[in-house]
Parts: C-alpha cells; sequence; structure tokens
C-alpha cells in the first residue's frame, strides 16, 4: 500500500503540508484534489522521493520513502506534473535510457519497451525528438517512463492538464484501464477527473486533508443533493412552472435558467421530491424535454471545503 503519517513540509515560514495521514490500498484510485497550491505536488514530491518531508513518514509498498528510498523507487511509477523529459532524445532512445536506470536488461528489458510501447500506441513516433510530439504524445511517453518496470504503484500528478478533450479521455481511458493492475494515486484540480476514474477522493487545502470519501459521498454533500431538474418545452410555462414548484413543501428553493427553459428544485435537508414533482408536472399540464434526478455537484462541495 501508499501510506502517510502526519507528513509535514516547510520552507521557512511557510507551511506547504501539514499533518497528512492516509492510506491507499489496492484497487483504489485516489484522486489527490485541491487547489492550486493546497499542497498536491509537494505531497507527490515527498511521496516519490523528491522532497524530504519536514517531518512525518511516509512509504511505498512497506518501503520508507527515507531510510529505504531506492526499495521504494523501484515500487513506483511516477509521471511528474507536465510530464518532463529531454526533449532533444528521440522516443526510443528516451525510454530505453530510462530502462537502463530500472537496472532492466536483455530479454526483460526488451519485452518491457515493447509492452509499454504498445500500450502506449508510441511505434508511429518511436524515431521522433519528445520536443516535437504533440501533448497528449508527451504524456503517454510519460506514462510509458513510469510503466516501463512494471511497478505496483503508480502517482500520477496532474495527468490531464493542458490536455484538449480527445486527448484527456486517452489518457483516462489508459488510466482506467491500469487501475485493475495497480495502487494508483492522481493528483489534480479537474474535479471531472474524480468523477472519470476516481474510486476515493482526499480534497486538500492550505495543505491540510478537509475532506476523504467516494466522489458519490462527497457529492451527497452538495445542497443539490436529490434535486429535481426540469427543461420545458414551451417557454411561457416558466413562470408557472416556478410558482408551483416553490409551493411545494419540501421544495426549499428553484433556480431557473431562461436561456434553456430549466428549473433546478432544491430540496429540504436533502429529501426525496421527484415523485411530488413528477406528480405536479403531470397535473399542471407541464410539457417537458427533461426531468432529472441529480445525485449532487462535487464543484459545488469543492468550493465550499476549500474556500
Amino acid at each position: 500500500m501508499i501510506k502517510t503519517d502526519h507528513l509535514c513540509k516547510r520552507y521557512d515560514s511557510v507551511t506547504a503540508v501539514e499533518d497528512v495521514t492516509f492510506e491507499v490500498r489496492p484497487g483504489e484510485v485516489l484522486g489527490f484534489l485541491g487547489p492550486n497550491g493546497a499542497g498536491k505536488t509537494t505531497t507527490m514530491r515527498m511521496l516519490a522521493g523528491f522532497v524530504t518531508p519536514t517531518s512525518g513518514r511516509a512509504s511505498i509498498c512497506g518501503h520508507d520513502v527515507e531510510s529505504a528510498p531506492l526499495a521504494a523507487r523501484q515500487s513506483l511509477g511516477y509521471l511528474p506534473e507536465g510530464a518532463p523529459s529531454y526533449g532533444e532524445m528521440r522516443v526510443r532512445a528516451f525510454l530505453e535510457f530510462i530502462a537502463d536506470l530500472r537496472r532492466l536488461e536483455g530479454a526483460r528489458k526488451r519485452a518491457r519497451l515493447d509492452h509499454v510501447i504498445e500500450r502506449l500506441q508510441l511505434a508511429t513516433v518511436l524515431e521522433q525528438p519528445i520536443e516535437t510530439l504533440s501533448k497528449g504524445f508527451r504524456r503517454r511517453v510519460g506514462l510509458a517512463q513510469a510503466l516501463v518496470h512494471d511497478p505496483p504503484v503508480l502517482i500520477l500528478d496532474e495527468p490531464t492538464d493542458g490536455l484538449d478533450p480527445n486527448q484527456k479521455h486517452e489518457v483516462r481511458a489508459l488510466i482506467n484501464e491500469m487501475a485493475r493492475e495497480k495502487i494508483t494515486v492522481i493528483s489534480t484540480h479537474i474535479l471531472e477527473e474524480v468523477d472519470a476514474v476516481c474510486t476515493r477522493a482526499i480534497v486538500i487545502a492550505r495543505g491540510r486533508i478537509v475532506a476523504d470519501d467516494t466522489p458519490l459521498q462527497l457529492a451527497a454533500r452538495s445542497r443539490y443533493h436529490n434535486a429535481v431538474s426540469l427543461q420545458l418545452e414551451q417557454p411561457g410555462q416558466l413562470a408557472a412552472a416556478r410558482e408551483a414548484l416553490e409551493a411545494l413543501p419540501s421544495v426549499a428553493q428553484v433556480e431557473v435558467s431562461e436561456r434553456d427553459s430549466r428549473l433546478t428544485a432544491l430540496p429540504r435537508a436533502g429529501a426525496p421530491i421527484l415523485q411530488a414533482i413528477s406528480e405536479l408536472s403531470n397535473s399542471r399540464g407541464l410539457k417537458l424535454k427533461e426531468l432529472h434526478l441529480e445525485s449532487g455537484r462535487l464543484d459545488e462541495v469543492f468550493r465550499t471545503i476549500t474556500a
């Protein structure tokens, strides 16, 4: 597993990480979530052995990152933020260089290189300098170097930041595929990343953990949990529909979007209101394009607990 115990990092008078304790076990994909400057990258660097903690401990598969750094790093694949590499090197030469650093030799080296090249679809760019690649391909090369020695643990720092939607989809699909075999920690400030790939989320703010739960349970903290959204076919019914929804005793508030003729009814204390609203729509003859129940909004929870 990955384990941290009261991990702290201070730079003179600035505290970047304060008293961070958590564990990640096999089968989990942990989203380490927080605003910019919250301490995410510093925590990842301490786990990877690139930054020495001021106090506390961290271990990878039972190996302390300070007292047994080589054993810890042998168990770890690390993709730093931005997937840095040697831009002038060709992809094949770079991956061979990483394999040599990982002390892979002979048939084992060839097999692992062939595996990551195929899995990350790098065959068409092997002879290109890395600096000439698209962001998506550079991120693939970064993932390949993290995977070349087949580590049981992956730490990925902002793996899709700056990518276009298609590139994000490709990288997330790869992470989901690898998650079946690895313990994975993904540091991100992108909320959709958590919904897309994570089984658990830790939220960090000002260097401290402020939440640790599944994405679904975190979203359930939102005032939109059990909210009901309606989109009307006839914009002229908007005012009457709002008035009728506000009259329901279980509805606390109604939000209106005139642009797309949509109303969102927020429940009192998360009470179930879908049936009452469905019955109201039928009795009032509301023509609906859409009616759906919300599980909650992670972005609202994130803003609330990190503000």
